[in-house]
This record gives structure tokens, sequence and C-alpha cells, in this order.
């Protein structure tokens, strides 16, 4: 086994089994009866249960949520932890020296991971009451223009990983175990023409679902996030759950015990998870379907068959997967970076910028770098600005090799900045955003985005009002376009918020994290 797809493999375990960008949750105080748990973040829709928990097992739960691309690097270094609880764990039993640190392992719940389609569509395309529906069904209609959906990026979230290899299982036509051989390139291209949004986390995808879901059909997801959003009473159209008959990918949500030490614990907690009385709650407040078979369905859920895919045997298929998604099949990206270079900035503050960029470039080596650095066939705009808009540059990447010429135009680049002046936040976005909608008009089949990093205030050009006033002016297909906003120094929070909030992005904190690990989070989204 080569040990670079051993490397990436790990870092595929980071995008399959820790879904989210939220922050670690704090621990507190922990006592005999507490149990710490290294847990994905979409864990917290259990948080209304954990002192039921605590109360009939006699022991509390500490979660400590972690993000995507630092979670599985933190548990196989040795991070020390009483308990882990993830979407899966049939992914580490691929790498040996990852199981030596599951001392034992108990499935909890399901959940699917499916498509859900607005009723109207799923009734003028005949797909209600119809399990006969395969995902070709699904790609044609992404494939003639008439689905567009929403799904994670596969390298940062379990949901957006389940939906790849279901697809590409199916696509393949094998009906075994999914070998590098049988990946279908041209047909997983047409299936992700659909893919109009794309997300880091599942909940963050869910949420962006709702206010965008006037220009989406669908979105794919896990099956207790969609049957949520059909209760949440935000969707002007409920969606039809769709469960292609050639298979899907299951989320079971093991609880695997990490310290030895606490083998009796554990084994009490594991207890009343699995009691009827503690199912039946767990799936009526989560919507995640109970692993018992004493707690009869819901009839929110759907009574068809579910089929389960075989997931790839060997590490090499699952490195071939991933990137073949991010060289070759996806909407390609141009992100577009504005980046404060402001007098503020002089020192540490443009040395961390630097690092960050030029790692996306290839220089960071890290497990989690792998898959943030920029890709075969993105297109990245720098757009540096102190009181006004710097030289802005434009990078077509060609090829995936990380010493080749666009990435090491890239660094040149970077590596002349200097800072000094002001810091004109509003203009420099608005001067990206005419960027943007120029390029999206030159070439609409890419998927963009924005990137805004500053240290401070807005202390020259347009203020906020002018620059809101101007956005709402662009083309919507423009104003579609998020501005994920990263707070650094002393960074105005409610400036780097309302514009996050406005254009449908999100804030990343930079004042408590690394650059470095910020810019590989809001990869994901791009």
């Amino acid at each position: 086994m080569k040990i670079r797809s051993r490397f990436l493999f790990i870092l595929l375990i980071t995008s399959v089994i820790l879904v989210g960008c939220g922050k670690s949750g704090g621990i507190g105080e922990i006592s005999p009866n507490t149990l710490t748990v290294l847990a994905g973040s979409e864990l917290k829709d259990l948080e209304p249960l954990l002192a039921d928990i605590e109360k009939n097992s006699g022991y509390r739960l500490a979660m400590r949520y972690v993000g995507t691309l630092d979670g599985a690097e933190m548990l196989m270094s040795g991070e020390k932890t009483d308990l882990a609880w993830f979407s899966h764990v049939k992914y580490i039993s691929l790498l040996p020296d990852a199981n030596n640190r599951i001392v034992a392992q108990e499935k909890i719940m399901l959940s699917p991971v499916v498509l859900g389609v607005k009723e109207s569509k799923a009734q003028a395309w005949g797909w209600m009451n119809n399990s006969d529906l395969t995902w070709r069904d699904i790609e044609n209609k992404a494939s003639s223009n008439e689905l567009h959906y929403a799904m994670t990026n596969p390298t940062s979230s379990n949901s957006g990983f389940s939906a790849l290899v279901g697809v590409a299982a199916a696509l393949s036509g094998s009906g075994e175990a999914l070998q590098t051989k049988d990946i279908n390139n041209e047909e997983l291209q047409k299936f992700f023409q659909g893919q109009t949004l794309t997300a880091g986390s599942s909940g963050w995808l869910a949420d962006s679902y709702i206010k965008e879901q006037d220009r989406l059909e669908g979105i794919i997801n896990y099956e207790s996030v969609l049957l949520r959003l059909n209760d949440g009473g935000q969707l002007k159209e409920k969606l039809h759950l769709v469960y292609p008959k050639e298979g899907i990918i299951t989320a079971d949500y093991p609880l695997m015990l990490i310290n030895g030490e606490k083998r009796q614990a554990y084994d009490k907690v594991v207890a009343y998870l699995r009691s009827p009385d503690f199912q039946k709650k767990l799936m009526d407040t989560t919507l995640n379907r109970p692993i018992v078979p004493q707690v009869k369905l819901s009839d929110k859920f759907s009574t068809q068959m579910l089929v389960e895919l075989p997931f790839p045997s060997s590490l090499e298929v699952v490195d071939t997967i991933l990137f073949s998604y991010l060289d070759k099949q996806r909407i390609p990206a141009h992100a577009f970076f504005v980046l404060d270079v402001s007098g503020s900035m002089r020192g540490n503050g443009l040395d961390q910028l630097k690092v960050a960029l030029n790692n996306l470039t290839g220089e960071d080596q890290s497990l989690t770098g792998q898959f943030a650095r920029f890709r075969d066939r993105e297109r990245i705009t720098l757009i540096p600005f102190n009181d006004k808009v710097l030289e802005t540059r434009d990078f077509q990447i060609q090829g995936v090799d990380t010493k080749g010429q666009s990435m090491a135009e890239i660094r040149d680049y970077v590596t002349n900045l200097q800072a000094n002046g002001g810091t004109a936040i509003y203009w420099s976005l608005a001067q990206a955003y005419q960027l943007a909608a120029e390029a999206k008009q030159k070439d609409p089949n890419r998927y963009y985005s924005i990137v805004l990093m500053s240290d401070g205030e807005n202390t020259d050009g347009i203020n906020q009002d002018q620059f809101l006033n101007i956005y709402r002016k662009l083309p919507e297909d423009v104003r579609n376009i998020k501005t994920f906003t990263i707070l650094f120094g002393n960074a105005d929070v409610d400036t780097m918020t309302k514009i996050a909030q406005a254009t449908g992005g999100q804030v990343f904190d930079g004042q408590k994290q690394s650059l470095n690990f910020i810019f590989k989070q809001i990869r994901g989204y791009q």
C-alpha cells in the first residue's frame, strides 16, 4: 500500500466521519461520572436528550464537537477522549493502524443519505410512489438542466461523500464493491452538473437550502435532515424523498470506546442508548431511524426496502473517487480572495496570510492540506487591498502538480505582497463582485465564491449602506455568489457578520484559530 494513499485515506476519514465546520464545544469540569466524547457536529441534535441519558445511565456525556478537517487527525494522533461518536466507522477498518484506537463500538441509530426533491417536480417527473427510480434517472434530470440540487463537498462532509460513493457505485454497473477501473468519470460529470450549491457541512447546507429554495429543485443529505426540513415550517414546498433502487449508503453512528479504562461506564451508556425507550425518544426527537427492531418505525419514514451499496474495499479506490470528483467530475470553481494588506497587517499578520495562501498551492503536506489545495480546472483571483484595490491577478490551475507553473505563479505573487495604508473593505468587496459578475457572464458554468479577510475596521471608500445598495442592484445570479468572511486581528465582528449574512455566506473566526486552519475550512465551501 502506498504511503500517500494511507495518508489520503486518513484524511478521508475526516470527510466521512466528522461532519460540519463548527468550533469545538467546551467540556467544562470533568467529574468521575463524566465521559468525554469527540463527536461529529451533527450530533448537536442530541443535546435535548443528554440530560435524559445522564439520568438513566448515570453518566454525563461531555460532547466536544470538532470541525470536519481537524477532528480525525486529532483522533488518529492520540487525542485523549473516552468515547468517539461519528457517523461511520467502516472506513477505519481499511486502515489497521486506526483500529488500534477503538476498544469497542456499538451502532446507535441509522440515517441513509438520499435525495429530496420538491413534490411538484417529483409529481411532474413521475417520481411519486415510484420504487423503480435509479441514480441514472437522477443523473438524466441533472444533466438536462432540470434538476439543480444542493450537496456537501465529499472531501469535507460524510453526506456528500456517501452520495458520491453511492452514485459512483451505481453508475459503474458492476454490482460489486467499486474498483478504480469501474469509476465512470463521464457519467459522474453529468450527474454533478446539477450540483448548484455546495458546503462543508450538512447543517449549513440545509440552512442554505431554505434560503435558496426558489432556485433549487432538490437537496442530497441525511434522511433525518430532510425530514426535519419538511417538519420545520420554512419550506414553501415539501420534499419528496427518493431512495434509488440500486441502493444507498447509510450512516449508522457507532459509539466508540477509546479509553479502555471506561469500559464499564461505556457499557451502561450503550445499554441505555440501545434500549427501546431511548430509541423511541431518539427517533421522535431527531428523526433518525432506530437501530433496534423492537421500536416500530414512525410513519414519517418510507417503508421502501433500503438496499445498502457495498463500500470500496481499498484505499486506492477511495483516493481515486475523491480526487476524480475534485479534478474531473464537479463543476469547476472560481474563487475570489479579497485580502486585507493594510498597515495593521504588517509583520506577523501578513506572514500568516502568506503561509495560509501558499499552503493552498500544495506547500501544506499535512493530511488535511492534500484535499484543501487548489484543484485542476479551478480559477483563482487574488484581490489585495488597503485603502484601495491593489494589483489583481487571475490564475488558472492546470493539472494537479503542486510544483507546476500556476502554483508557482501564485506563490510568487503572494510572496511579494506588502502591508501598508488604510482599509477599504466595502469598496474592495464591491470590486470583487464586479469582477465576479464579468467572469460569470463569460463563463457561467463555474461555481463562484468570494472570501473576504480583514483584520480591522473599514476606514476608506464606501460605507456599508453604499455597498449593500450596489449589491442589491446586481443581477440575481451574481447576488447568489456568497461571501465567506474571516475575522482576524481586530476585525470588526459586526461588519464581517453582516456581510456574510447579506450574501448568504458564513463567518469564520481566525481570531481563535490560525489563518491556515481557517482557509482550509473554507475550501469545503468552494
